[in-house]
């Protein structure tokens, strides 16, 4: 069975960011059943192919993946494929 069909897809329109300004949390005010959601869980919630995050940029779906850094850990930021800035963090505060 093709997993990709379902894919549970949330648009993320705000961000909340920590002291460090690392985003801590995707959120979407519109979607008060799932936002805000906590970075681990949107990084369990992609890296188990149950759910696809994006964020739109001129009308066009940007989506956010699952960095695995040395140094850093896991972190999430908008395809590095599409766009060098990470997007997620132009997005407005929570």
């Amino acid at each position: 069975m093709d997993r990709s069909i379902l894919i549970i897809h949330r648009k993320v329109t705000q961000a909340v960011k920590d002291d460090n300004g690392d985003i801590s949390a995707l959120c979407n005010p519109d979607a008060t059943w799932w936002s805000p959601r906590s970075k681990n869980y949107a990084i369990s919630d992609i890296e188990s192919r149950s759910y696809r995050y994006y964020t739109l940029v001129n009308g066009k779906e940007i989506d956010v993946h699952v960095i695995n850094d040395s140094k850093k850990g896991k972190y999430l930021r908008t395809d590095p494929n599409v766009t060098k800035k990470n997007l997620l963090d132009d997005l407005s505060e929570s």
